[in-house]
C-alpha cells in the first residue's frame, strides 16, 4: 500500500472523487499544534472531513487522537494552526458556540446524567426552539432497543445501552458533524455490533470523525482514515482493502 500523505500533511482527495478546495470541507484542521501546559501533544496535524464522510483516526493509545477531537471542538484550542468549520475560522471560539454551529461530541466516558432517565438524557440535547417530541421520536426510532428503558435511570444501564443513549443525544442535536471517541471501548462483541449499526444509521444524517482502537471496526465504518503517531499524522488513505496485517500499518498499531 502506498502512503498518501506523511508528516502531518493532508493531501488525500478520496481517490480523486472529492474536491480538495477549502470551501468543500466541513471540518479542516491546518497545521495545528496543541499543548497541555508545556507538553507538546499535537505537532502540525492537518486533516479534513467532507460532508457525508465518516473519517477515522487510528493509532496506539496516547498518540493524540482524543486531543485532535478536543482541538476540533475547541475544548483544547491549538496554540498554533487553524481550525475551520464550513470554511469559517473557529480557532479560539468558545466550545458552546462551536457546538451551536453544528459540531457534536460523543466522549469516551459517555457523560450520562446518571440520575436522569434515558428520555431525560436525550431531551437535554435538544436545542432551544426545536420540537422535542419530534427529536425523541427520531432517537427512539434509531435505537428501538432503548424504548423499553425510556424511564429507566441512565446510571442503571449497561455500558452498551449507555453508548446508544450517548449516540442518540448526538443525533437529536441536529449536528452536521459528530466527533465520536472510542465508541466500542469496553463493550462485548455483540454490543459492539449494535453500536456499529447505530453509527452507520447516524452517518446517513451527519458526518463522523471517529476515534476507534478497534482497527477492523474503524475500517468498516469509515470512508477514509488518518494514522497517528507521536502527535502527528503519519499516513492517510481510503479504507478500501486496508488491513491491520499490512506491515506498513501494523508497526504503528502495536
Amino acid at each position: 500500500m502506498s502512503e498518501s500523505s506523511t508528516g502531518g500533511q493532508d493531501s488525500t482527495t478520496d481517490g480523486g472523487s472529492r474536491s480538495s478546495d477549502r470551501g468543500s470541507h466541513l471540518l479542516e484542521l491546518s497545521d495545528v499544534h496543541t499543548y497541555y501546559g508545556e507538553s507538546h501533544i499535537l505537532e502540525g496535524v492537518s486533516l479534513h472531513v467532507d460532508p457525508g464522510e465518516t473519517v477515522a483516526l487510528v493509532g496506539r493509545n496516547g498518540v493524540g487522537k482524543t486531543t485532535t477531537l478536543r482541538t476540533a471542538l475547541q475544548l483544547t484550542p491549538p496554540r498554533e494552526g487553524t481550525v475551520r468549520l464550513r470554511g469559517e475560522d473557529v480557532t479560539g471560539t468558545a466550545t458552546h458556540e462551536v457546538a451551536r454551529a453544528g459540531m457534536g461530541w460523543i466522549p469516551e466516558d459517555r457523560r450520562m446524567f446518571s440520575q436522569l432517565s434515558v428520555e431525560e438524557n436525550i431531551r437535554v440535547a435538544v436545542k432551544d426552539g426545536e420540537d422535542v417530541e419530534s427529536h425523541l421520536d427520531t432517537a427512539f426510532s434509531a435505537f428501538p432497543d432503548l424504548v423499553e428503558f425510556r424511564e429507566k435511570k441512565a446510571g442503571n444501564l449497561s455500558g452498551g445501552q449507555q453508548q446508544m443513549v450517548a449516540i442518540a443525544r448526538g443525533l437529536v442535536g441536529e449536528n452536521d458533524l459528530l466527533l465520536v471517541d472510542e465508541p466500542s471501548e469496553g463493550l462485548a462483541p455483540q454490543i459492539v455490533e449494535n453500536v456499529a449499526q447505530a453509527l452507520r444509521a447516524v452517518s446517513e444524517e451527519a458526518s463522523l470523525l471517529l476515534v476507534e482502537q478497534n482497527f477492523p471496526l474503524a475500517m468498516d465504518l469509515a470512508d477514509r482514515f488518518y494514522l497517528m503517531d507521536n502527535g502527528q499524522v503519519v499516513h492517510t488513505d481510503t479504507t478500501d482493502g486496508v488491513s491491520a496485517d499490512d506491515e506498513e500499518i501494523r508497526r504503528y498499531l502495536t
